[in-house]
């Protein structure tokens, strides 16, 4: 058994599609669309082929900000493995010059992972993982 895919509610569907491409490297299929309900969505499949990341938007859904000081019920954040200390140090990095919220810094936690945490373009958490 294994989690299939995650799913997230966006307000610019290419927007976000382009981050998970370029920083994640991330494969797109191509984009789905329900005239009749206004749905348009895209499949990001990672390279690994693992559980994958659906984006998707529709007019009429609530706009939740994510704030990061704040703790709330529900998901909070997703994590991507990118390899190693160096692969976290070194996308951390590019995000922060290419203009993305790092929250944080890249460290090894308490329970012993090795991880930063930066928002994507909408504010969702996103952890960057050995």
């Amino acid at each position: 058994m294994h989690i299939e895919h995650l799913a997230l509610w966006v307000r610019d569907l290419n927007r976000m599609r382009t981050f998970y491409q370029t920083y994640f490297k991330a494969i797109s299929n191509e984009k789905y669309v329900n005239a009749g309900k206004g749905f348009s969505s895209y499949f990001l499949t990672f390279p690994d082929g693992g559980t994958r990341l659906e984006i998707m938007q529709m007019p009429g859904i609530s706009d939740m900000k994510n704030d990061v000081l704040t703790q709330f019920i529900g998901l909070t954040h997703f994590a991507v493995s990118v390899g190693s200390e160096e692969a976290v140090h070194g996308l951390t990095d590019r995000l922060r010059v290419d203009g993305f919220v790092i929250v944080g810094e890249p460290r090894r936690t308490g329970d012993g992972c090795y991880e930063s945490v930066v928002l994507d373009p909408e504010g969702n958490r996103l952890e960057i993982t050995v």
